[in-house]
């Protein structure tokens, strides 16, 4: 019976195992978020334009980016003390907006970093959470410091916050939502999020009316 249970508690170890560490995550999507920029230059098929080329790009850094973040938890962290008084359609709502925010400014992040020297000096794991030490070289010379804060759900690890040089985006969006709660309101802040949403697809379909 011992020796069962046993044999049982490590296949069930197994199966839970996260199929790739937070470090091999980390480098994994942001290797192809990488290649897909640096195929910028490659050659164009007659159909495609630059802009539908680019499009189609950034859509794809933005597939990676969903499947590599937990929205969820950024936006859970971020609403702070306000998130556990919106009911079920309100958290949706808001995390779909959030999510839309995060993603075009990390591909606007990544972007920049195209062709840039990227490195990883670290990777610490404590239980169900990990961190991901990385620094940018620029051309310059200059280094820029990527720490990815990471927790296991489901089965797989996922980014719920990116430091920057130290800044934390979560910290960052968090003084700011909760500036214009306090001094506005719950609603103010939605109507906003809602207007910069509109006007980002407005922007990425060449000012184009539906």
């Amino acid at each position: 019976m011992g020796k069962a249970l046993a044999a049982w508690i490590m296949v069930a170890g197994a199966v839970a195992a996260p199929a790739m560490g937070p470090r091999e995550t980390i480098e994994s999507a942001v290797g192809r978020v990488m290649s897909l920029l640096q195929d910028a230059d490659a050659p164009r098929t007659e159909s495609a334009t630059p802009s539908r080329q680019g499009a189609d790009k950034r859509a794809e850094v933005r597939k990676i980016a969903r499947d590599l973040f937990d929205f969820e938890e950024v936006t859970r962290r971020t609403l702070s003390r306000h998130w556990a008084a919106r009911s079920a359609d309100e958290k949706a709502e808001f995390v779909a907006l959030f999510t839309e925010l995060l993603e075009r400014s990390y591909v606007t992040r990544v972007e920049a970093y195209a062709g840039e020297s990227i490195s990883y000096i670290g990777e610490a794991v404590d239980a169900g959470y990990a961190t991901v030490r990385s620094k940018v070289l620029t051309d310059r010379r200059s280094e820029i410091a990527l720490d990815y804060r990471l927790h296991l759900r489901d089965g797989r690890w996922r980014v719920y916050d990116l430091q920057i040089d130290g800044v934390s985006f979560v910290s960052t969006y968090r003084s700011q939502f909760d500036r214009i709660i306090q001094a506005e309101s719950y609603s103010a802040l939605l109507e906003r999020m809602r207007k910069k949403s509109f006007e980002a697809t407005m922007a990425e379909r060449g000012g184009k009316k539906l």
